[in-house]
């Protein structure tokens, strides 16, 4: 097996490191976070359109859920055990709750920030998982389930948001 060169190496490990923050909060790809949330009122978040297994609220909710996983895996430097039934991760949401739940979701994405770019990223954290691909994965999560909460906006009439969307 050929060895990387150590610049190339440090360049690939910069690319991820760039790319990681876009995955987890979008605006290139695929429609912002902050963009696929705004102008939400409590109401309209915890509506279940007719035919949609979640609404937009416990789709947050159940991201958040798994981010605070990750991070608690990450921060405390080892592994921990995967739920027993994926129920678990989808708490209840109620009106009441959909302020809380959006701030979390910002408090963990603005935590997650500071791992993105450590020099530490192959290394492994959670079985045979290193940090980098805990990160990366997370992130492909959020995206999978914020394209959700568009197509539940949109069930719900509420697409585009007041700021716009990838709509053309």
């Amino acid at each position: 097996m050929t060895e990387i060169p150590p610049d190339r190496n440090e360049r690939a490990q910069l690319a991820f490191a760039r790319l990681l923050p876009k995955l987890f909060r979008g605006g290139q790809a695929f429609v912002g976070v902050e963009a696929a949330l705004s102008g939400l009122d409590a109401e309209a978040a915890v509506r279940r359109p007719e035919g949609l297994p979640h609404s937009v609220a416990e789709l947050v909710a159940h991201v958040n859920w798994w981010n605070r996983w990750m991070l608690d895996v990450i921060e405390g430097g080892q592994a921990m055990p995967y739920p027993k039934r994926a129920a678990d991760t989808w708490p209840e949401v109620g009106e009441a709750d959909w302020a809380r739940v959006r701030s979390e979701f910002y408090e963990l994405l603005a935590r997650v920030d500071t791992h993105t770019a450590r020099p530490d990223l192959a290394n492994p954290v959670n079985h045979e998982e290193t940090i980098g691909e805990l990160l990366a994965d997370f992130a492909l999560h959020t995206a999978h389930h914020f394209g959700q909460v568009v197509t539940v906006r949109q069930a719900l009439g509420a697409w585009p948001p007041p700021g716009g969307g990838d709509t053309w």
